[in-house]
């Protein structure tokens, strides 16, 4: 038996604090040592997470991978546009990394944090909770029985929920693409993921378009002010009214963005929404991540696959089609039909799978996080040349679909995986080039 690894957190927001807080429950595997975070709030919290007395907290990312190596594994749960530099800071100083997605937010970066973590032989696991969810455990196992037959085609779609569009992607860390990354990869790269860890072989080509529609100015309501605490028309009709923090949207989002969010009152959190980038008009804010996208994917073997992205679906479906019969399920067959996936064979009775996140919890992704942590001790301890159930060269291959995916958008043209990556890795290699021949400072 392994001794417990000792645990850092870059960042200790949302993310950090829901995978520490399941690593504290296995003191034997797991010890929180250290955490860094800005927000002192934060960092308090995560030192009561961790139970240790002996907790070091840090002010900034710097000033902890500057105290030497101080655990076994970081874990970098910080903005999109730091995990690149967080990352390779913390591969630089020794560490192995449970890294949140994306790898980073351009492609040249991820393929240098690759080739990092190969050179240091230290290893990466990208938090790609579906993997370890057991919904998708279960549509992985079936299709490893060989129920399906050869897989032809994989059709996969993801809702992510008007309100969590606003309050994501509108409103929020994700809204601008140049402050954080394309909705390709900041929401969906689980499912570029999931897509290609379902069919088990590389993709080679992908097309792809999509837009942001909805909300724009022009969609505003007569009379709407710049926010919604400004006195607005609509507020009794509108689903975004940003007031719904002070009620029913409380209890879920605004401990993500608004750390006083259980103690505070309403006045106060009115107060707070002001000021706050989560107190804007959805339909006047300097958002331009798209509302709407689509995929179409070409695998090895010939294996087809579709990939939808929508802000007016709640949840994620999947389809699955084999020459012996389909696999299909998702939200909505659970909601109507009682079970998460049903196998339908092209000759004989339909077969129903239900299944447990291991926390009880939800089935399709919030139950992969247990998963992640119990795999995270797992990966980090087996022994040097064993084969990593997360391997950093297959979750790469993930965020390529979706770079190349959103050139594709842009283009509009068909993009080839193998040549989009050889464009990327030259780039990659000038930029490692160039960091090699410059003067330290």
């Amino acid at each position: 038996m392994n001794p417990p690894l000792r645990i850092a957190c870059l960042g200790c927001g949302a993310r950090a604090q829901t995978y520490t807080s399941i690593a504290a429950r296995r003191p034997d595997l797991f010890q929180i040592v250290a955490g860094a975070n800005r927000r002192p709030a934060r960092l308090e919290k995560l030192k009561r997470i961790s139970g240790r007395v002996d907790f070091r907290g840090f002010a900034s990312a710097e000033e902890l991978l500057a105290a030497g190596k101080i655990a076994d594994v970081m874990i970098v749960a910080t903005q999109d546009n730091d995990h690149y530099r967080h990352c390779k800071g913390a591969l630089e100083a020794g560490y192995h990394v449970l890294l949140e997605k994306p790898i980073a937010t351009r492609v040249e970066q991820v393929l240098e944090i690759e080739e990092l973590a190969r050179r240091k032989n230290l290893r990466v696991m990208v938090c790609f909770v579906l993997r370890f969810a057991a919904f998708y455990r279960k549509a992985k196992e079936i299709i490893q029985s060989g129920a399906l037959g050869e897989i032809v085609s994989i059709q996969a779609n993801e809702g992510v929920m008007p309100w969590h569009q606003a309050h994501s992607f509108v409103r929020g860390h994700w809204s601008v693409v140049g402050r954080s990354s394309p909705m390709i990869l900041s929401k969906c790269c689980h499912d570029m993921d999931i897509v290609h860890w379902l069919a088990g072989r590389r993709c080679l080509r992908v097309a792809s378009f999509g837009s942001l529609d909805f909300f724009r100015a022009e969609r505003a309501p007569l009379g709407a002010p710049a926010r919604c605490t400004d006195g607005c028309p609509a507020s009794d009709t509108c689903a975004y009214n940003a007031l719904r923090y002070t009620s029913d949207m409380r209890e879920v989002w605004l401990p993500m963005v608004f750390d006083r969010a259980q103690e505070a009152g309403t006045e106060e959190i009115v107060a707070w929404l002001k000021t706050s980038p989560w107190g804007r008009c959805v339909y006047r804010c300097d958002n331009d991540a798209v509302d709407r996208q689509v995929l179409a994917m070409e695998f090895e073997g010939a294996v087809t696959g579709t990939f939808t992205m929508t802000a007016f679906e709640n949840g994620r479906h999947l389809e699955i089609y084999g020459t012996r019969g389909t696999l299909k399920g998702g939200e909505t067959y659970h909601k109507h039909f009682g079970a998460h996936l049903i196998l339908f064979p092209h000759e004989g009775e339909p077969v129903r799978y239900s299944v447990q996140a291991e926390d009880g919890g939800y089935e399709l992704h919030g139950g992969g996080d247990p998963g992640l942590v119990a795999a995270l001790y797992d990966e980090m301890t087996k022994p040097p040349g064993a084969p990593l159930e997360a391997a950093l060269d297959s979750t790469v291959h993930s965020h390529l679909i979706g770079f190349a995916a959103e050139e594709a958008r842009l283009t509009g043209r068909t993009v080839d995986l193998e040549e989009f990556q050889r464009r990327a890795q030259e780039t990659s290699n000038g930029a490692v080039l160039h960091a090699c021949e410059a003067p330290l400072s």
